[in-house]
């Protein structure tokens, strides 16, 4: 994936100033204890296999300390990874290249553990048509680095945030005085957005179908009760199941006909990957 949105350009460069900022404060006096004028090499590679995800965030890194700086890129997000894999290789002032390097492998570990755990629950339902999706449960800052990481892993976004898509839940219908009040308001408000509406019952979805709401999430369906929600939805709206989603769960709820899963653990359960730079002086 290579392509990103105007909008996403702009977040890696936002982000990438704030942590840079935040790791070289005044100055990196470490690095003052090298001459200024030394060149170096260095290799980064992977200590474990996953899915790669961050060469926008390096290349923002280096570009901001040194635009002279050169990367040769051995991988592109999306890419699966072994075990002891050249990730990139990087030429420039050798000063650069350790200022940088704490904020970039940052990135790179932290989306590419993000895209990892996306990809192995997109592998568990590879052979069916219900499409994955994440939440909004991702690291404070890092909501659109995480859903492209996300994407990268082969799964899908919900929306973004509070702003671009109605998620009607249990405590909004109980202020707005019902499922079909709410979904009227939202129609109103913004009718060129989609309304979902998540229920705890089957009467719900009965309430939210006749509200001609665009989703319906099913919270923490039992089996079952999934499949006979299928059956009674018959293709009206978008059936989304969500809650206690497993590695286990998941070939069964996806064989239920649902459209979507949702899953919090897609950015909110990953573990960073295990990164290292390997530094040489060139003479």
């Amino acid at each position: 994936m290579t392509n990103l949105s105007s909008e996403l350009q702009a977040d890696i460069d936002a982000r990438v100033r704030a942590a840079l900022a935040e790791d070289i404060g005044s100055g990196d006096i470490t690095a003052q204890l090298i001459p200024s004028d030394r060149g170096a090499h260095a290799r980064v590679i992977t200590r474990e296999a996953g899915c790669f995800c961050g060469r926008p965030w390096v290349e923002a890194v280096f570009s901001a300390l040194d635009p002279t700086t050169r990367i040769h890129w051995k991988v592109s997000d999306g890419d699966t990874l072994r075990a002891d894999q050249t990730l990139f290789e990087i030429t420039g002032n050798a000063r650069v290249l350790l200022t940088g390097e704490r904020t970039a492998l940052n990135f790179v570990q932290t989306l590419s553990g993000t895209a990892t755990v996306s990809a192995h629950y997109a592998r568990a339902v590879a052979d069916t048509p219900v499409t994955l999706l994440d939440t909004r449960k991702t690291l404070p800052g890092l909501r659109l680095a995480q859903k492209y990481a996300v994407r990268c892993g082969g799964c899908a976004n919900h929306r973004v945030g509070l702003y671009d898509a109605f998620l009607i839940k249990e405590n909004h219908i109980t202020a707005c005085g019902g499922i079909p009040q709410a979904v009227a308001k939202a129609r109103e408000i913004a009718p060129e957005r989609p309304v979902e509406v998540e229920v705890e019952t089957l009467a719900q979805l009965e309430q939210a179908l006749a509200a001609q709401a665009d989703i319906v999430m099913l919270d923490n369906f039992a089996e079952q009760e999934l499949r006979e929600a299928v059956r009674i939805n018959a293709g009206r709206a978008k059936l989304e199941a969500s809650g206690n989603v497993t590695d286990e769960t998941l070939p069964a709820l996806a064989a239920t006909g649902v459209d979507y899963i949702s899953i919090g653990a897609l950015t909110k359960h990953c573990r960073a990957l295990d990164l290292s730079m390997r530094l040489s002086i060139e003479d």
